[in-house]
């Protein structure tokens, strides 16, 4: 997988999934732009890639950040549409101003990012863009629904990406199971049991763990690469078996 001169676009970059992809595409050579909220995350490897602070959700900000990344770098070829937030609530519970913060983080960004990446992209008319959804987009529990709305409304952005963008970009979407991040460890700390919390989270996938953002971060410079160059438009679920078993007895052997 060459990405040498290659520069790559993270969005929510600063830790987990976004993090372990800036170390990914460092080590294949890429040129590494890494967007994020807090300026303060990259300072400790700050020479190892250019970072901006960026608010994904803002359309200024991401117009601007595009710009300069071009200028930087002279050209865009992934996009790596990562930033993401978990709140809670029901549709009953979840006031109007934390559904369209969640609905802005989760799905606006992207199509933000996109729609100021891809006239870059296109002038040398090949990339990918990546688009992080969930498991949630498939399966859901109680009080996700801002969340579980947003990520199942990006497998359709990734489709429409892939069809008014094609054949020279391509755009895929991760659908990633429970993984180690930050995020994780914030909402499992809500809990009045965090140690009980994490261990359903274990149980609740056949391999029996949970997963690490590299494992993630693998897969998307896999998408991102020559060898996924007939990948389009599709969604690819690295969920550890989360989701595909029917409760009830176990069959003995």
């Amino acid at each position: 997988m060459n990405f040498k001169e290659r520069t790559i676009v993270i969005t929510g970059a600063g830790k987990g999934i976004g993090a372990a992809c800036a170390r990914a595409f460092h080590e294949e050579g890429a040129n590494i732009a890494l967007l994020d909220i807090d300026e303060t995350v990259a300072d400790a490897e700050k020479d190892r890639w250019y970072f901006q602070t960026c608010n994904v959700a803002d359309e200024a900000a991401v117009k601007q950040a595009m710009q300069a990344i071009y200028e930087k770098y002279g050209r865009i070829d992934c996009l790596i549409n990562n930033a993401g937030i978990q709140r809670y609530g029901t549709v009953t519970t979840t006031s109007s101003e934390e559904w369209d913060t969640v609905m802005n983080v989760n799905l606006k960004s992207m199509f933000l990012c996109a729609k100021y990446a891809l006239p870059f992209m296109l002038r040398t008319n090949k990339g990918a863009v990546i688009n992080i959804a969930s498991a949630q987009a498939f399966l859901s529990q109680q009080n996700v629904a801002a969340y579980t709305t947003a990520k199942t409304a990006v497998l359709g952005l990734t489709r429409s990406i892939a069809i008014d963008y094609a054949p020279g970009i391509r755009c895929v979407a991760v659908c990633p199971g429970t993984i180690d991040t930050p995020m994780l460890r914030d909402a499992i700390a809500l809990s009045p049991d965090p140690g009980e919390v994490m261990q359903e989270c274990i149980d609740m996938h056949l391999v029996k763990r949970i997963g690490t953002p590299e494992e993630v971060a693998a897969l998307i410079k896999f998408l991102c690469s020559d060898h996924a160059a007939f990948i389009t438009g599709q969604y690819y679920r690295i969920d550890g078996g989360l989701g595909i078993t029917i409760a009830g007895s176990k069959k003995e052997n």
